[in-house]
């Protein structure tokens, strides 16, 4: 059996489908096990409860353990013979230091994990595609987002790509120990972004940059916290006329390229309208 945590996020529930369709048994952890809608035969348990007997591996989101830290979790996997661990972490932990504070949480808790003695891979995926849903709310109301650094890049991944490479680690031994870098197959600014995501609605967008200062105070208005919003903000400015580097691992471990950002678009175009 293996244990997906965070499984109705938006990388959980692709790893729970990318799990089902190979024929795995499945126990999906959430915080309302009453709303998941999982798929038919998936076990669906309470986060808190951590319920692991019987599960060979486990697929931990970083997020769940942000506050509490893994040492619980590590702690019942080893009690109830867990014995492999594929953890979502972030690009960010590849340069930790001051400043980084999110590179530093995923970090930490990559080394606590890899401290276990089960054995571990850490998925590190870059930008998320799903980060442009932040420009939602703006675009139903008009055709401009406004937003920090126009100009700078990332490489969004889909988060089924992310799911795929998580579920070959979880089903199998070749990723073991190993800590794939994962992008999108394409750099994009924001401003890009915008217009692909017009594309796929149907009616041109535009990105209008706005001062740092500015984009900080929205963030932390709508609940970022403010370590994190100076965070994201630093990278989007060491990003700014920066194409970023397009990894080959999502290709190496699945098989096939990389779904594009346009293709996460029109697949989403919906939340956008």
């Amino acid at each position: 059996m293996i244990v997906v945590t965070g499984a109705t996020g938006t990388v959980g529930r692709h790893v729970v489908d990318e799990l089902v369709a190979a024929g795995a048994e499945v126990r999906a952890l959430t915080r309302d096990p009453d709303s998941a809608r999982l798929p038919e035969g998936v076990r669906v348990a309470r986060t808190a409860d951590l319920p692991l007997d019987g599960a060979t591996a486990v697929f931990l989101n970083a997020a769940v353990v942000w506050q509490t830290g893994p040492a619980e979790l590590l702690r019942e996997a080893a009690r109830a013979g867990v014995r492999r661990i594929v953890t979502l972490s972030s690009s960010a932990a590849a340069e930790p230091g001051p400043g980084n504070v999110i590179g530093n949480h995923h970090h930490e808790l990559e080394t606590e994990i890899e401290g276990s003695g089960l054995a571990w891979t850490h998925v590190r995926p870059g930008a998320f595609a799903s980060n442009a849903l932040q420009w939602a709310a703006q675009i139903r109301k008009g055709d401009v987002v406004y937003g920090p650094y126009a100009r700078a890049h990332t490489a969004p991944i889909h988060e089924a790509d992310i799911a795929a490479v998580a579920a070959r680690a979880l089903l199998s031994e070749d990723c073991t120990g190993q800590k794939p870098l994962l992008s999108g197959p394409r750099s994009l600014t924001f401003a890009e972004q915008t217009a692909i995501l017009g594309e796929a609605l149907g009616r041109p967008l535009r990105y209008e940059e706005i001062p740092a200062e500015a984009a900080r105070e929205a963030m932390t208005g709508g609940g970022v916290p403010e370590a994190i919003a100076d965070s994201l903000l630093r990278m989007y400015a060491e990003c700014v006329d920066r194409p970023a580097e397009i990894s080959p691992e999502t290709e190496r471990i699945t098989g096939r390229p990389g779904r594009t950002f346009a293709q996460w678009a029109t697949e989403h175009a919906a939340a956008f309208s």
